[in-house]
């Protein structure tokens, strides 16, 4: 039995971790075939190597999630902007209130002189709780997902499936009553 050459990465529990077939240590990495044919368990250090696969990359993929991270980049710039306008006018119309304000504040401060200093704390606050747009760190290179293994090892692993196959045949054979000659019943030598 053949199958294609195509092995996805996958992550199982650290409880579920089995002995890499390479080198015999822990490991919760998998690659599995596309059809769940057959599965091994391997070190992610091995995945890196190039003597023992290759990463197989997906260009419409690649360019789907770039195309997305362009359109994510462009909204975010277009609130900074949104922001950075709504704050200009506010400041405008801070202003222009504050102007007329001061002519009634000259009034009130003639009264009492810690009510104005309280007002400008107070909207200092108020500037300090506006939400600030949040800075986001560019996402880490997501580690390749589907491996091509090199020819010797993808020629072990259809070995070993083999192997695994005949050994599956030759216990049904045995367990069949059939398969043996079955014992003479009549006199020898008729």
């Amino acid at each position: 039995m053949s199958f294609p050459n195509i092995w996805h990465h996958r992550k199982v529990a650290d409880t579920a971790a089995r002995g890499c077939d390479i080198c015999f240590k822990p490991s919760s990495s998998v690659l599995v075939t596309p059809e769940k044919q057959d599965y091994f368990y391997v070190c992610p250090a091995h995945l890196k190597d190039n003597k023992f696969c290759t990463s197989i990359v997906d260009e419409v993929a690649v360019a789907a999630k770039k195309k997305k991270e362009m359109e994510e980049e462009i909204e975010r710039v277009k609130q900074e902007y949104e922001e950075k306008q709504r704050k200009k006018k506010q400041k405008e119309k801070a202003k222009d209130s504050e102007k007329d304000k001061s002519k009634d504040d000259e009034k009130d401060r003639d009264k009492d002189p810690k009510t104005d200093d309280e007002k400008k704390e107070g909207e200092a606050k108020s500037k300090d709780k506006v939400s600030k747009p949040e800075v986001k760190t560019p996402p880490v290179e997501d580690e390749p997902r589907v491996f091509a293994l090199q020819r010797n090892f993808y020629q072990a692993r259809l070995d070993k499936k083999r192997q695994v196959e005949m050994a599956k045949r030759n216990r049904e054979r045995l367990s069949d009553p059939s398969y043996f000659p079955s014992v003479p019943k009549g006199p020898p030598g008729s």
